[in-house]
């Protein structure tokens, strides 16, 4: 009794299934005789399609975009390469017009000196320095091939001031050396120009010290000024008269001492000197 209970059952519910199953079946052939169905694919399929076709085109616009903007970038950066060394050359060459246009106004202020000399005279470059402390030397860039002899005086004119540079002590072929005014063994016979009083000034080994005018007497000292130009005496031969080698700076009274204690500044800075012209006072130019 039980055993056909549960035959019918199962049979039952296979029935119910399959019912089911024609009923899709049913459904289906219906949908595909009326067209309903095949619509609907269609449609399904396009918005698939373009969805992935939109991906697509976002993608595709995306890359092409990003290697528009990195070579734009490129092209920018290239650009600004090329804009920053043309402005490095423009600054380069700004500097360089500044430079010639100083050593221009150098070469002319040094000619119109050069020309203003009326003794034989011969322009030369210091192109070497001895800093020894107590024996400084200069060596400038002319010899006897160029008519330089001993004991000639060397001037220059720098800042609009012509000034004492010293004289020729020793001279070679293509090159000759000068014992500067600041050199110890130095010494240069000198008048101050307002009072025409005569003294000697040496000096003390360094061009970064002043200079030291020597047996000026006291009763001078109420007509003395700082600032006073001193000059060479011209007296000896020792060097040309009226070169003006100092100016004034310092005036002492020693109580042990009879003459005054002068420091001088001198006429040119040592340190900025580049060119110098040595004169032959025994000889007058030729007039062209």
């Amino acid at each position: 009794m039980n055993n056909k209970k549960s035959r019918f059952s199962f049979r039952l519910k296979f029935s119910e299934f399959l019912l089911i199953i024609l009923l899709m079946l049913s459904s289906v052939s219906l949908a595909f005789k009326s067209g309903s169905f095949v619509i609907n694919l269609k449609n399904v399929g396009f918005s698939i399609l373009s969805s992935i076709e939109k991906g697509v085109n976002f993608c595709v616009n995306g890359v092409t975009n990003t290697v528009n903007s990195v070579g734009e970038l490129r092209k920018l950066k290239k650009e600004y390469d090329e804009l920053v060394i043309k402005l490095e050359k423009f600054e380069q060459m700004q500097r360089s017009n500044v430079d010639i246009r100083k050593e221009n106004e150098r070469l002319k202020e040094q000619l119109d000196f050069v020309s203003s000399i009326e003794e034989k005279n011969i322009p030369a470059q210091i192109i070497s320095r001895d800093l020894d402390n107590n024996y400084s030397y200069l060596t400038i860039n002319k010899g006897s091939i160029n008519g330089i002899k001993k004991n000639m005086p060397v001037v220059a004119f720098q800042n609009g001031n012509q000034g004492l540079v010293g004289k020729i002590v020793q001279v070679g072929t293509f090159t000759s050396q000068v014992i500067p005014i600041y050199n110890i063994n130095n010494m240069v016979s000198t008048r101050i120009q307002n009072t025409r009083d005569l003294g000697l000034v040496s000096g003390l080994g360094s061009q970064d010290q002043p200079l030291i005018l020597q047996y000026i007497r006291k009763r001078v000292l109420p007509e003395l000024n700082y600032g006073d130009i001193i000059v060479t005496s011209g007296e000896n031969d020792n060097y040309k008269r009226d070169i003006p080698v100092g100016t004034i700076s310092k005036i002492e009274t020693i109580s042990y001492n009879s003459s005054l204690y002068i420091e001088i500044l001198p006429i040119i800075d040592f340190s900025r000197l580049e060119n110098v012209v040595v004169i032959n006072p025994k000889e007058l130019k030729e007039i062209q």
